[in-house]
């Protein structure tokens, strides 16, 4: 548990804990392309789908995302719009922006 709490206090620190990540092989793929994208870094929706393989599959990114629900530890926060603004994101944008920010200061 402490691990997990100065992971969220410190997210440049990393988490490395084994996950028991339950989804299809796409939101699979898709969460560890999440998970290597670094603190304080964003990627695109659209780039996501580009790094797993499936450039056409935008969509298909953001409802994996939408179905994560490991938070942090699957930092879906980290992805945005093509235009670098936020959108969508399971527990509120307000907390996504709260996130970023959290990252962008570490």
């Amino acid at each position: 548990m402490a691990r997990v709490v100065g992971f969220i206090e410190a997210p440049a620190i990393g988490l490395d804990l084994p996950l028991d990540v339950r989804g299809t092989a796409f939101q699979q793929r898709v969460w560890r392309a999440l998970r290597d994208i670094p603190a304080g870094s964003t990627a695109s929706y659209s780039e996501i789908a580009r790094r797993i393989g499936s450039p056409k599959s935008t969509r298909a990114v953001a409802q994996a995302c939408a179905s994560n629900l490991l938070a942090v530890a699957i930092p879906c926060h980290r992805v945005v719009r093509n235009d670098g603004d936020l959108s969508g994101y399971r527990w509120g944008v307000e907390r996504k922006r709260a996130l970023l920010e959290r990252e962008a200061q570490a």
